[in-house]
């Protein structure tokens, strides 16, 4: 086929990928599934695009994972995180090992598959998935620290258990023996860990000294940092995903120019990157094959779902003083989608005995309960009184150096329900070297003065020094969160 042919066909396969994610965010569903589908459709006799080759589905997929990976830890931010952290490590290291020896059992005794591919079946089974995840937790209404739990645990527990994946699929009989598994993993992951906040502090450094020629060169320089994270880590036998996910979530958080523009950016290409991952995979499975696993993958996925991921949350969240309400919509809200099926792709390219049947358990497990859980998860969330419906949103700042003023040149997006409504200008008290120069008001601009009042959805353009940077969008988030008197109620906008 001509470039011009393939170009058509990408850019057709692209638009209706954004078709689907606009009908799945107004049914509650992961995009996933739509994109999933796509790719089985484009495999089907009357398309017939054939793709079967598991050591590049992997090596794509790995690829496309780090990307969406980079994009949840530029987009999650640390203020909320940071509390459920020790929660979300013990969910990825000893919530995995629960939920890999539960589903691994239950898959020798009911399924009649042999241990090896068992405990592979439940090892894959065990992460919950960044994108599904984000997907679904972004809009949902649920407290800070809930959802924190979740988006950190997703971001963590790729690194454990791709280890585990690949030494249940090696053949190598010179790998390491059991008793060096825990130690090994100890080292992956803090060496990745160390890796990735190290190149995080260089690159804030670096980014925040360089006045670089166009604001579109920052966030490939983010994105890059990141990547470039998880290929230094790999370098030296660590995990990978773990030093591009705390990179990323570094320099997402970090006070660098234009980081709007950086989470804009780095969501455009995760989309990119959930697109062609799913539809890759879809193309992957066989069709024919999945029939035959409905039932077996009912039978694994409900012990999952119901058995394994419980038990899991339960044993993880021991004296971390989790209720018991939490507790159930933590188990509920484990999400799977696209990573147990790129981790079932490495049997497949290791030629496993039996990992085509893997594949297609995993494939229909994610389908079927994707589909039962992310729809229920408002009305879980509500039955359990876990809500957070009325909790504002939290301001949208972005700066750009001016760098012979020797100042910054700050952008404040007003939330709708911003306690900032109906404050007057002077009310702010602002740093006597920072100024609210201009104000965006249903597309026109204007000149405050001291008097002026604002409304949610304005835009601000705040210059101050640089000295007074930090406390200046202190000072307009804690009035955002508290109003006028955020002082007096302790509020600091930290």
């Amino acid at each position: 086929m001509r470039l011009d042919i393939w170009l058509l066909v990408g850019a057709a396969l692209v638009l209706c990928a954004i078709i689907a994610v606009r009908i799945s965010h107004r049914i509650g569903l992961p995009s996933l599934l739509a994109y999933l589908g796509l790719g089985l459709l484009l495999g089907l006799p009357g398309i017939g695009i054939e793709f079967h080759d598991a050591e590049l589905a992997q090596t794509l997929g790995w690829a496309a994972l780090v990307l969406i990976l980079v994009e949840g830890g530029l987009t999650t931010s640390w203020r909320h995180v940071k509390p459920a952290v020790p929660v979300a490590l013990a969910l990825a290291t000893v919530g995995i090992g629960v939920s890999i020896a539960v589903v691994g059992v239950a898959a020798h005794w009911l399924l009649g598959l042999d241990w090896r591919l068992a405990f592979l079946l439940g090892t894959v089974l065990a992460p919950t998935d960044a994108a599904a995840v984000f997907s679904v937790l972004r809009r949902l209404p649920i407290p800070h620290r809930l959802a924190g739990i979740l988006e950190a645990e997703s971001g963590f527990n790729d690194a454990p258990v791709i280890l585990i994946v690949v030494l249940l699929s090696t053949t190598d009989a010179h790998g390491p023996g059991p008793w060096l598994v825990v130690p090994l993993m100890a080292y992956e992951l803090a060496a990745g860990a160390a890796v990735g906040l190290v190149t995080a502090w260089l690159g804030i450094f670096a980014l925040r000294r360089a006045a670089l020629p166009a604001s579109g060169l920052y966030p490939i320089a983010v994105m890059s940092l990141a990547v470039g994270s998880y290929g230094a880590a790999t370098l030296i036998h660590s995990s990978g995903f773990m030093a591009c996910y705390l990179c990323a979530l570094a320099l997402g958080n970090a006070r660098l120019p234009h980081r709007p523009a950086t989470r804009g950016f780095a969501e455009g290409i995760a989309w990119l990157a959930q697109i062609g991952l799913f539809v890759m995979l879809g193309l992957v499975a066989e069709p024919s094959d999945l029939p035959a696993q409905v039932i077996p993958a009912l039978v694994a996925g409900s012990v999952l779902v119901l058995v394994a991921r419980p038990l899991s949350v339960w044993a993880s969240t021991l004296g971390f003083g989790v209720s018991r309400k939490e507790r159930i919509f933590l188990s509920w809200a484990g999400l799977r989608g696209a990573v147990p099926v790129v981790f079932a792709t490495v049997p497949l390219s290791e030629g496993v005995p039996g990992a085509d049947r893997l594949f297609a358990l995993v494939f229909v497990i994610v389908v079927v309960f994707t589909l039962l859980q992310a729809p229920t998860l408002p009305p879980v969330a509500r039955a359990l009184r876990i809500s957070a419906e009325g909790e504002a949103q939290d301001l949208d700042v972005e700066a750009a150096p001016l760098e012979q003023l020797q100042a910054d040149l700050l952008q404040v997006r007003i939330p709708e329900d911003s306690a900032l409504s109906g404050v007057e200008i002077f009310e702010l008290r602002l740093p006597a070297k920072a100024s609210i120069t201009l104000i965006v008001r249903d597309g026109r601009s204007f000149v405050p003065g001291p008097t002026t009042v604002l409304r949610g959805g304005d835009v601000l353009l705040v210059v101050a020094t640089a000295d007074v940077r930090e406390a200046t969008e202190r000072r307009l988030r804690a009035v955002s969160r508290r109003g006028k008197l955020a002082g007096w109620f302790g509020e600091k906008g930290d």
